[in-house]
């Protein structure tokens, strides 16, 4: 079983967090987290999306459907961010997982003095019903002008998703802290290698 030390929480939203369990994109075979049911409760529960106290529903079946959903809720992200309409089958795929929940209540909270939204009053007490509201976040992105601001990190070797809340809109990295730093490092060490003498010159 995975640990919540693997699941990266940068995305700025669920969705996003969750098509971030699939790390390493870049590569020809990428990482899975959500290796067993068991990861997919764990990483629901350790979302804020699934009731700590719920009996284990999860089984191969949620895991797969889980797995599909994920894939199809990056793809439409990916094709809105880029100008492009989402496969009629994703968004098919989106509106069926939807609506196997009812939406949950919006919340507020005044924070630095302005009215935003501050997530919502209920969690699911399934997988099913929690898979649910990862597609209902992933149709408000899709519909709100924050799609705009979704990224996908510049690290050479991560490809993690995320939204830009930067003042700038300028945010490059999927956190400063791991990509951000060791880019800047890897390219310091490189221009210093660049600007050493060669041995005999």
């Amino acid at each position: 079983m995975a640990t919540d030390e693997l699941w990266i929480w940068d995305g700025g939203r669920a969705c996003l967090d969750f098509t971030n369990t699939l790390r390493n994109r870049w590569r020809t075979t990428p990482e899975e987290t959500l290796r067993s049911p068991g990861d997919l409760t764990l990483w629901l529960q350790e979302a804020g999306l699934l009731t700590p106290e719920a009996p284990d529903r999860t089984d191969a079946a949620v895991l797969t459907s889980g797995r599909r959903l994920r894939e199809a809720v990056d793809r439409a992200v990916l094709a809105v961010t880029d100008g492009r309409l989402p496969a009629s089958g994703d968004v098919a795929m989106l509106n069926r997982a939807a609506a196997q929940a009812p939406r949950p209540a919006p919340q507020i909270a005044i924070t630095d003095g302005r009215l935003e939204a501050a997530g919502t009053t209920s969690l699911a007490t399934d997988p099913t019903a929690a898979l649910a509201l990862i597609a209902q976040d992933t149709v408000g992105l899709l519909l709100s002008a924050e799609i705009r601001r979704v990224r996908v990190c510049g690290a050479d070797r991560c490809a993690l998703r995320f939204v830009d809340r930067s003042p700038a809109r300028n945010r490059r990295w999927c956190s400063m802290a791991r990509c951000g730093n060791r880019t800047k490092v890897r390219l310091h060490q490189a221009r210093t290698r660049r600007s050493e003498p060669t041995t005999g010159s």
